[in-house]
């Protein structure tokens, strides 16, 4: 069985169509840069963006969080300790900050696994 011009032309087709496929994905897919989920009092309260800098307002401005350059992190408490605004700012899948006396809780979810087993503050 030999392959004629054709069957090259088409065999070439179907390649460039994958590998435009296969980039077009890479490209156009969420970089696992995931979202940030804020509750109250166990209530949602709001989910947004990692890829969206901004400053959210929680618990009528009780706790600001900012959301810049694809991590979270709370700027001002009205609450005694301030531990929730002493902690890092979180990124990646699974990590949180938690404001105990404002009963804040601010999460990452993303579609990647977190490359931190465990994280101590």
């Amino acid at each position: 069985m030999e392959l004629k011009k054709k069957d090259w032309m088409l065999i070439a087709i179907i390649v460039c169509v994958a590998a435009c496929a296969f980039f077009l994905n890479q490209i156009l897919r969420d970089t696992g840069s995931g979202s940030v989920v804020v509750k109250v009092s166990g209530k949602m309260e709001g989910t947004y963006s990692l890829r969206e800098d901004r400053i959210v307002e929680i618990n009528h401005g009780s706790n600001i969080l900012q959301i810049k350059n694809g991590e979270a992190e709370m700027t001002e408490a009205d609450c005694p300790d301030l531990l929730c605004v002493h902690h890092k700012a979180v990124s990646e899948n699974g990590e949180s900050i938690i404001c105990l006396p404002n009963k804040v809780f601010v999460e990452i979810r993303s579609k990647e696994k977190s490359k931190i087993d465990a994280l101590t503050n």
